[in-house]
């Protein structure tokens, strides 16, 4: 795929995985769970060994700053179900997206989702983009595939962002070697 709108949308993402793989690349297994703050989202180990997100479906007031595990079982969660939508696929309840723990398998994942991602990217045609998008307005006919693709963009850069300077205020507060 080679339009206007394919090159923007593509370039747009690779330039926001290189801003994120910054941060990716330094992240250390303590940042994961590291809590700046007394009111914070996190990942628990869960019964069955795996790990649990902190969760509400109602959004808290005052909402609470997230760990990096929790961002990064967040990005995996709405990128999974992205991904899905894209691929025609039933997307994965919140509930089955498992986190691999803090540290490498977690850069792991996040990396093999942006494979995917990419290739589902050039894998869109022009009438693809001009589709009803099935996520994340659940088939309301004002957004289409292409505004899908530029919300996952500007999605995968608000939290990458939030990622980066939860990294940078823990090696500021001294819990870091950085």
């Amino acid at each position: 795929m080679d339009t206007a709108r394919h090159a923007l949308l593509r370039g747009q993402f690779d330039l926001t995985w290189a801003l994120f793989e910054y941060h990716l690349e330094r992240l250390t297994p303590e940042d994961f769970l590291w809590e700046p703050g007394p009111l914070c989202w996190t990942m628990r180990p869960a019964p069955d060994g795996g790990w649990e997100p902190d969760w509400a479906d109602t959004e808290p007031d005052p909402v609470p700053v997230p760990t990096i595990g929790w961002l990064s079982w967040h990005i995996d969660w709405w990128w999974s179900t992205a991904l899905a939508h894209a691929g025609g696929r039933t997307p994965p309840d919140r509930t089955a997206v498992a986190w691999p723990g803090a540290g490498p398998a977690t850069v792991a994942r996040l990396t093999a989702l942006r494979e995917e991602w990419r290739a589902a990217l050039d894998r869109l045609t022009e009438a693809d983009l001009d589709a009803v998008a099935p996520f994340p307005w659940q088939g309301d006919p004002a957004h289409r595939v292409s505004d899908m693709a530029a919300w996952v963009n500007a999605e995968l850069m608000k939290n990458a962002a939030e990622i980066g300077q939860l990294r940078l205020l823990r090696a500021a507060s001294g819990h870091s070697g950085e």
